[in-house]
Formats: C-alpha cells, sequence, structure tokens
C-alpha cells in the first residue's frame, strides 16, 4: 500500500510539473471543434500518470518482484504508444500511423503474455484460436481508439480508469485473497494511485488535461490488464467488457451513427453523448458523476454477477449492455442535435 501511495504522491507531482512548464514543453490545448472546453488549458498530464506508474515499476524491478523479460517488454510497449501520443499532442499524427501502432502493440503484448508460465487465454464464445487472436488485436486498437475519443471532459476518463482497475482488483481478492501476493495486483493498484494523483488536478475545473499521452497509455495498460487477469483466471472477458461499458457504448454508438449518416468519421466532433450532456447542463463535474455513479450501481454489480454465475456471464453481459445502448441511442449519441 505503501507503493501505491508513493505512485499517487509522484503521479500528483510530475503532474503538477508538466502544468507549471507546459508552454515551454508546447502541451497546451487549443479549443477545437472536438473540444468540451473554451480556454486554453494545458494538456499532457498523462505524463505525470506514466511518471508515477514507471518509477515504481522500477522499484519493482530492482526489487526483483516481476517476471523481468515480458514486463519490461510491457512498459517497453506502453512508453512506445504514450511517445506516439506525445508527438500527436504536440504535431498531430496521422490516423494511419496510430492505428498501425496500436494494432501492433496489441498483437505484441498478447503475444508477450503467452510466453507466461499461464494458462492460454480461453476463447471467446468458443471460436477458433486465430479467430480470438485477431479478435482481440482488433478489440484492443479500438479500445485504445475510444479511450482517446472519450477523453473530452474534466475527470471523466481518469475516474473511469481508476473505477475500472479498482473493480478488477476488488473482484480478485475478493475471489482469491492470495493475488495480494502477486506483482500484477500490486501493479493496478499502482497505476489506480498515479491517475488518483493526476485527477487532482484534472477535476472540474480542470487545470491541466491528461492528452493523447495519457489517454492512450492508460487504455494500453488496461488492455494489457485484462488480458493478463483473464489469463490468470481472475476475472474474465465479460466482467472486463462490462466494467468498460459506457466507454464502449458511447463511443461505438455515436461512430456508427456518424457512418451511417455520411460524415467523415475523422473529423473533429462533439457529438459523443457525454459531450452533450455536458453542454447541456454546463456541467462536466455533473457528467462524470452520473457515469460514476451508473459504474458503481449498475456496471459494478453486473460484473460481480459475472464471477459469480460464470456459465450466464455472456447473459449479464448482455443485460449490462442493452438499455445502456438503447438510452445513448435514444438521447442522440452521434447526432448534431442534442435533445434531453
Amino acid at each position: 500500500m505503501l507503493l501505491s501511495f508513493i505512485a499517487l504522491l509522484l503521479g500528483w507531482l510530475i503532474t503538477l510539473l508538466v502544468c507549471r512548464y507546459a508552454t515551454s514543453l508546447k502541451l497546451v490545448h487549443q479549443p477545437n471543434n472536438r473540444s468540451s472546453h473554451t480556454k486554453i488549458t494545458p494538456h499532457g498530464g498523462g505524463l505525470g500518470i506514466i511518471g508515477g506508474f514507471f518509477l515504481v515499476s522500477l522499484w519493482l524491478m530492482y526489487q526483483e518482484q516481476i517476471y523481468a523479460p515480458v514486463y519490461w517488454g510491457v512498459i517497453s510497449l506502453c512508453l512506445l504508444v504514450a511517445l506516439v501520443g506525445l508527438v500527436d499532442d504536440i504535431i498531430h499524427l496521422s490516423a494511419a500511423i496510430r492505428l498501425v501502432v496500436h494494432a501492433s502493440v496489441s498483437l505484441l503484448v498478447y503475444l508477450g503474455i503467452s510466453t507466461l508460465p499461464l494458462p492460454t487465454i480461453e476463447d471467446i464464445l468458443g471460436l477458433p484460436f486465430s479467430l480470438t487472436v485477431a479478435l482481440l488485436i482488433f478489440a484492443g486498437s479500438w479500445w485504445i481508439n475510444l479511450f482517446n475519443f472519450m477523453d473530452g471532459i474534466d475527470g471523466l476518463a481518469a475516474l473511469q480508469a481508476i473505477f475500472m482497475l479498482l473493480s478488477v482488483a476488488f473482484f480478485s481478492v475478493y475471489f482469491n485473497p492470495m493475488v495480494t501476493e502477486t506483482t500484477v495486483w500490486l501493479w493496478m493498484l499502482c497505476l489506480a494511485a498515479a491517475t488518483s494523483g493526476f485527477l487532482l488536478h484534472n477535476w472540474s475545473p480542470a487545470k491541466i488535461f491528461m492528452g493523447d499521452v495519457g489517454s492512450t497509455f492508460l487504455a494500453f495498460m488496461i488492455f494489457f490488464f485484462a488480458l493478463i487477469t483473464i489469463s490468470l483466471g481472475w476475472v474474465n472477458y465479460a466482467t472486463w467488457v462490462i466494467l468498460s461499458a459506457l466507454f464502449v457504448i458511447d463511443a461505438s454508438v455515436t461512430l456508427i451513427r456518424r457512418i451511417l449518416a455520411g460524415e467523415n468519421i475523422l473529423q473533429a466532433h462533439r457529438t459523443h453523448l457525454y459531450q452533450h450532456l455536458a453542454q447541456y447542463w454546463s456541467s462536466h463535474q455533473k457528467v462524470t458523476l452520473i457515469y460514476l455513479v451508473i459504474n458503481l450501481f449498475w456496471l459494478f454489480p453486473l460484473a460481480w454477477l459475472c464471477l459469480v454465475y460464470r456459465d450466464a456471464s455472456w447473459w449479464l453481459l448482455s443485460i449490462a449492455y442493452l438499455p445502456l445502448t438503447l438510452l445513448a441511442y435514444q438521447f442522440g449519441a452521434g447526432k448534431k442535435v442534442f435533445r434531453l
């Protein structure tokens, strides 16, 4: 727990330094067609999350509590994702470059985990191995991008990441108390803690934004933790998919509706449901708290039930997604005009 506190403190401190020197680092956000903000604000605060997490990871390496070859590989991949995000924050990379990187790291992290002395990751709904791998690579790429899309108002992405990481950490301990002795479990806590340090600066009204450097890094690490906790048997696919439901539904319904409307999906926009709600209520904090309430009182219990009744996991996933998908569609996710 001390290490988690150190990660939180480092995340807070490094984010503060980035905030103070953002202009010199060329990390100042100019509002655009996608923004839900009207003021020029520093971004790149995700460097605080990365810094806090990376430093405690080095300590774990030094203590030899991490299976070095694979975990060094994971750290290298997450730093690559963060670097691409940082460059995109400064000079804006093409979507093609980002997609190639995200697909590549999704494949490589899967291959890395498959070398660990763990059970082979289970298939998805009985699909052949090759299709399972292809689907996982697609899911990793889509998750990294949709998490970035959802990082548009104060506190939302950071709080979502903390919720998912702590939920799985809790489930893992509840069903298997011995996991507290593993590095994977401690690593999840440290990432949640470093993100919490950033959130102290990002809570509405935000003093700094996460930036692509932070959102893509967080999304990649969540994808890694999803794969390895599933391989370890701590949780199943449905658990993670349910916990991510609000982000997946908002981003997916928005994208599909824009495609059907013939819009250029690469063009910046403000038609996600959370953006509509923030504009309607003139409050980022209210929207972020509503998403948190839904996470805690609807999705968290259903994700827990997936581990109690594993044979009913996919039915529980349908129960979790169906009403939220209908609400997102009804309230106009992806539409230019919003009516509550």
